[in-house]
């Protein structure tokens, strides 16, 4: 069955995911030291951001890899769904730490308008292995599963933030070195501070629609209320809801009005069938009543 396989291929992405999070973690953590030291012997405000935010890299490629590590965890009695929300969590804080950082660099980067100090040229030779860095851990989480899984995305856009960083700062020590313009400094930082802030509020919304129980994105509600109405016994659909528990994986509840002298265990198996196939939700819970049932009246949160 499709239910099988893709718990197949869940378990799949999961391995891959862990295993390209700790790579990226150790790379990552490993030149982040390297870049601090440069940022501070070249006075650069622009290597030093870059340095702050492979430092804020390694700390969400941490959380990330950590995220997985919990939500591997089985389910309890207290928790039925398991611990894989803490991915989305994760994520959550990703999205705000992106945030956080833009703004410390915007503040720093509004007094060296001010005064622009002195900066060594030198800077863009340790940004150019930083940005060889970047492009490695950026191509290892694009192996990923960086399109599906919100955790792994937010961690690759630290990473890729922290690559545009780089070019930053490679671009202003080339101004620098060629006229002289000690500003190109903070204009690299704002520069990249606001690309990061975009790609900060975009991980933290979608993070948190998950989070308020949203219906995921490529989900169309009426599409699936027309996909089970069209099914034959089916007489109406009420009481639907469509969440995620985390990005790769949708849940789907609903209460189906059923003919009376319908055989419910195929027509279930049918329906869910359809909606696995249609629109790829795997856990489904279907309620099926009879068209003299009570409980359409009594259901106090039906549409």
């Amino acid at each position: 069955m499709g239910h099988h396989h893709h718990d197949h291929q869940h378990a799949h992405n999961h391995t891959t995911n862990t295993r390209v999070l700790f790579w990226s973690f150790i790379i990552i953590f490993s030149y982040m030291i390297i870049e601090v030291i440069g940022g501070l012997l070249t006075n650069s405000l622009a290597l030093l951001s870059d340095a702050g935010h492979m430092l804020s890299d390694a700390a969400a490629l941490g959380l990330s890899l950590f995220a997985f590590k919990i939500g591997e965890k089985k389910a309890t009695q207290d928790k039925t769904f398991g611990y894989r929300r803490f991915e989305i969590v994760a994520a959550f804080i990703n999205g705000i730490t992106l945030i956080v950082i833009s703004i410390i660099i915007f503040y720093e980067a509004y007094w060296r308008f001010l005064e622009p100090p002195s900066v060594n040229a030198n800077m863009m030779f340790i940004a150019s292995i930083g940005l060889i860095v970047n492009i490695v851990v950026a191509f290892l989480l694009h192996r990923g599963d960086s399109k599906e899984n919100l955790n792994v995305r937010s961690a690759l856009l630290h990473v890729m933030g922290d690559l545009l960083g780089s070019v930053g700062a490679i671009t202003a020590g080339i101004l620098i070195f060629l006229f002289g313009w000690n500003i190109a400094d903070p204009i690299a930082s704002v520069v990249v501070a606001f690309l990061i802030i975009i790609s900060g509020i975009r991980v933290t919304k979608e993070s948190l629609h998950i989070l308020m129980e949203g219906k995921p994105q490529n989900v169309n509600i009426n599409h699936i209320s027309e996909t089970i109405m069209n099914v034959n016994g089916v007489l109406n659909v009420h009481d639907l809801h469509v969440w995620s528990i985390t990005s790769e994986f949708p849940t789907l509840s609903c209460h189906v009005v059923v003919q009376e002298s319908i055989n419910r265990d195929n027509l279930l198996h049918e329906i869910n069938e359809l909606i696995y196939y249609h629109f790829n939700i795997a856990h489904c819970t279907i309620q099926m009543e009879g068209s003299q049932s009570e409980m359409i009246e009594h259901c106090s949160s039906c549409d």
